[in-house]
């Protein structure tokens, strides 16, 4: 007999397979270990998304409840074998051979980082493959931080001797001794009579010397050509570790190299025609850099910040902020907008720019995508810091308004901002707006005056949800009725009763209790108004039972429901069978009653269900006539007056029920059209109802379970308690979504409209000394002269990204946004805004495009920057789905003024 080999299967120091817990405490060991001694040169590897989520949800990482039914019946089964084939590209190669990645490929979307310890340990578990190892190198200007290098640098090798070409990849932290290292192994060329060239664009550029300076250093980007020349006769009469400018001048002379060769981003492009023109300079893509060459064109073209670094600003340079980055990122801005302004150039490369982007913001390093709104925010909050004319920033305590009025509270909120923060991104760009957040349960108020530099406005569609929630009569008044309801999505239970009471017009004798069904049962109540309406998923089924104000002070009947047959024998009393359709929720007073009042109670509710056939015109149908009892429609509820109760439910309640008496012996001979029986919360047991004159129920609750036999079926209709509508199902409202119309005053509105806090982001109540999902409004006090608008196209979560391609219509003249300024001082100011910028996105997630527009005010003309490309383009095309930044200045004067239309189109204007 064979027995199969185990290795690979066995934990550490065990001869039996591990267990998902024991593989799940294994793997998280591995991984404490690596972070804690993290180190250049340490290895992680690429594993694909599905495959490690498929782990995680194997040892239990990603389960929300496995002690729940539900996950019981879907215990995830243990993954097979690593299936890391989407990440690569699929094309031959040969065993050992490095495999190339994807292009574009997202961390946690489409692959995870694991260490080398415990790509080994998975490894040896699961086999699979290919293994795609990756380096982690410092990165940025602190040397302490680390990241992998999942893409490393890939040059474009271009050989003198022969022309030929070929493709090298080496770490962007590589030093340019390395570079020559590799490039003359690979060549067979002695290094002594090797010259490297960057030849960016196919242009000498500059020749690299410096074999200390690291690529990035250097400024060499992805994709771009180096050239190796090879000197025949004799070694190079330099050494090629000196970075001394007189070595690499002599040397440059030598090959007929020019000043202007060298000039640090100064390439020239090779197609295309020139543009004539200060402002119209496009800039290369060096690497998936789209992104940041839309961010930079839409600040290229803000008027005063044009005027502000065409001039001196080198007196304001802040080397001292612990804030900034020494004045060199301004430093680097600044020469790098004179480039896009001066005359005679067709495309600049922004490698310099990049570089010490990549030092201050490694989050930006490498030649991954990345967001031009996030780019945005770090450019002007650096540039701010770097040009912030406070040397020392005073410490000031925030106080409170203590009851004075928001204008002078207001005021000295933006005197302290302004004592810490004064530079010309503040002037220009930081406006302020007031924060009101209300304590749900003590009613706190907190108002804070804040700065911003830009506002963040959601797609109306993303602070809202559709929910649909069937409802049902508890008084046996109406067939069950599904509603579909907007509510917040960062709502709360009390939003979904208030909407769905109005969708349903509640009586204001009756209140609403909300229910989540599942397995045909009663899963929960939401009876607490403040419970968030996020524990509600869209796959879930909601219901709603209209009862009487104050049933909370009922007994509570819930009626679930299973086929069975007609009458069942004692013995078979516990016989388990499925349970079908939608419990039925209805009240009866908490008194003693009579089993006859039960089953009238019952019957009141199941009347809206009898089929046509059930009402024989001979026959009375009023309960007293039938013998079961009173209908609810006799129970009045009451204050201690005796007058019937208000609406509010505040007041004191009792219940008075006048019940005219039964004929006990009618009630004992007649056969009831049902069979109920006394269950659990499950409808497991069954227990049947006492045939006593009265019997004595406990509790607030009391669960019946009513059998469906055949008669029942010809008697009720049951197909109205079957097939519940989930909460929502996707692609149901996609049609109607595109058809609404959104304009950037909705967006607006919806960013100002008052709105719970989401669950993840309580506010600490200092009245009740707990964190408290408050409601949250936004007022816009005081605005700048350059008004940015990021709408949020892009949303995440843990299992879901997704991107927005809504339209928005936003005018281009004559934004006016008075009506939404609550600063009364400030109408000494115009309110009024034209567009000048628009940095765009097209395409999905990662793998997208930006682009930008821009105008030039003094021609009156747009043009659209796409990275080394400049073209004009008409205003009507500057409206697209595409739109994601819009910047806006503020109009100076009346209408009459050059760049200020007197009227607008209907679609510029906000509804009314």
């Amino acid at each position: 007999m064979t027995i199969p080999s185990s290795e690979g299967f066995l934990a550490e120091g065990s001869c039996l397979p591990c267990t998902p817990e024991e593989e799940k405490d294994i793997v998280a060991r591995l991984k404490r270990e690596a972070e804690d001694n993290l180190k250049d040169g340490d290895l992680f590897y690429l594993i694909s998304s599905r495959w490690w989520s498929d782990w995680q949800q194997y040892v239990g990482l990603d389960r929300f409840d496995e002690n729940s039914e539900e996950s019981l019946l879907l215990m995830p089964s243990r993954p097979g074998e690593i299936d890391n084939s989407k990440l690569v590209v699929e094309e031959l190669y040969f065993d050992g051979e490095e495999r190339e990645l994807q292009q574009n490929l997202q961390e946690g979307q489409d692959y995870t980082l694991v260490p080398q310890a415990v790509w080994r340990k998975l490894l040896s578990w699961y086999k699979g493959g290919p293994e795609l190892p990756r380096k982690v190198i410092s990165e940025g200007s602190n040397s302490k931080t680390h990241i992998v290098e999942v893409y490393p640098l890939c040059l474009q090798l271009i050989d003198d001797r022969n022309n030929s070409q070929r493709p090298i990849k080496i770490s962007r932290r590589a030093s340019v001794g390395d570079l020559y290292s590799m490039v003359c192994a690979l060549c067979g060329v002695d290094k002594s009579k090797a010259a490297l060239w960057d030849y960016f664009f196919k242009t000498k550029n500059k020749l690299l010397t410096n074999l200390d300076q690291s690529l990035e250093e250097a400024q060499l980007q992805m994709d771009q050509e180096i050239l190796l020349e090879v000197q025949d006769d004799s070694p190079w009469s330099y050494n090629l570790g000196t970075s001394s400018s007189g070595n690499e001048l002599a040397l440059g002379s030598s090959f007929g190299l020019s000043t202007r060769d060298v000039e640090d981003g100064d390439a020239i492009l090779s197609n295309g025609a020139k543009v004539d023109g200060q402002g119209l300079t496009g800039l290369h893509n060096l690497g998936n850099t789209c992104f940041m060459n839309s961010a930079i064109q839409c600040l290229a073209h803000t008027p005063p910040l044009v005027e502000y670094f065409l001039q001196d600003y080198s007196e304001e340079i802040n080397t001292e902020n612990p804030l900034g980055m020494q004045g060199e990122l301004a430093i680097a801005f600044g020469e790098l907008l004179r480039k896009l302004w001066s005359s005679g150039r067709t495309s600049v490369a922004p490698r310099a720019f990049k570089a010490k982007l990549a030092r201050f913001a490694p989050q930006f390093s490498g030649y991954n995508q990345h967001d031009s709104q996030e780019l945005l925010a770090f450019l002007l909050d650096g540039l701010h810091e770097d040009l912030n004319r406070v040397k020392k920033k005073p410490y000031i305590e925030a106080k409170d308004a203590d009851g004075r009025s928001d204008e002078e509270f207001a005021d000295e909120c933006w005197k302290n901002h302004k004592a810490r923060n004064d530079s010309i991104i503040v002037d220009i760009c930081q406006g302020q707006y007031k924060s009101t957040l209300v304590c749900p349960v003590c009613s706190k108020v907190s108002v804070t005056f804040d700065p911003f530099m830009y506002l963040s406005l959601p797609l109306p569609s993303t602070i809202n949800r559709s929910m649909t929630v069937t409802v049902f009569s508890g008084t046996g008044d109406a067939l069950p009725m599904p509603y579909t309801v907007t509510v917040p999505k960062n709502g709360l239970c009390k939003d979904l009763m208030k909407t769905l009471s109005s969708a349903c017009c509640l009586k204001n004798t009756e209140a609403l209790l909300i229910a989540e069904v599942y397995d045909h049962r009663i899963f929960r109540y939401m009876e607490n108004p403040f419970e968030s309406l996020s524990t509600i998923k869209d796959e879930e089924q909601i219901v709603g039972y209209r009862l009487p104000i104050g049933h909370e002070k009922l007994l509570r009947l819930e009626i679930m429901h299973r086929r069975a047959d007609r009458f069942m024998s004692e013995p078979q009393y516990n016989v388990h069978r499925k349970l079908i359709g939608t419990p039925l929720v209805t009240c009866i007073p908490k008194e003693t009653r009579t089993r006859a009042e039960i089953y009238a109670a019952v019957a009141r509710v199941l009347a809206p269900l009898l089929r046509a056939k059930a009402f024989p015109t001979h026959q009375p149908t009023s309960s007293k006539e039938n013998g079961f009892g009173p209908s609810l429609d006799s129970i009045v509820l009451t204050d201690n007056g005796g007058s019937p109760a208000s609406s509010n439910g505040k007041e004191m309640l009792t219940v008075n029920m006048e019940i005219e008496d039964n004929n006990a012996d009618a009630d004992r001979e007649e056969l009831p059209p049902f069979q109920l029986w006394l269950t659990d919360e499950k409808g497991v047991t069954r227990t049947m109802i006492d045939t006593d004159d009265s019997i004595h129920l406990l509790g607030s609750c009391v669960r019946l379970l009513m059998d469906w036999s055949d008669r029942e079926l010809e008697t009720y209709n049951l197909s109205y308690l079957e097939d519940l509508p989930e909460v929502f199902k996707s692609g149901f409202m996609l049609k109607k979504t595109r058809q609404e119309a959104v304009t950037l005053f909705s967006c607006l509105e919806t960013f100002l409209k008052e709105e719970p806090l989401g669950p993840d982001d309580m506010w600490y109540c200092p009245s009740c000394k707990e964190h408290r999902q408050a409601t949250k409004k936004l007022d816009l006090w005081r605005l700048p002269e350059i008004l940015v608008f990021h709408l949020k196209r892009f949303s995440y979560s843990r299992f879901l990204k997704n991107k927005l391609d809504t339209f928005v219509n936003f005018p281009i003249h004559n934004l006016d946004l008075s009506k939404y300024v609550k600063h009364g001082t400030s109408m000494l100011q115009s309110h009024v805004y034209e567009l000048y910028a628009v940095s765009n996105h097209y395409g999905g997630l990662g793998g997208g495009h930006y682009s930008s527009y821009a105008k030039l005010i003094e021609e009156d003309s747009w043009y659209h920057f796409d990275d080394s490309h400049v073209s004009s383009v008409s205003e009507e095309e500057i409206k697209t789905s595409a739109a994601y930044v819009l910047f806006y200045q503020r109009v100076k004067g009346d209408s009459s003024q050059p760049g200020m239309k007197g009227t607008s189109s209907c679609t510029d204007l906000p509804s009314s």
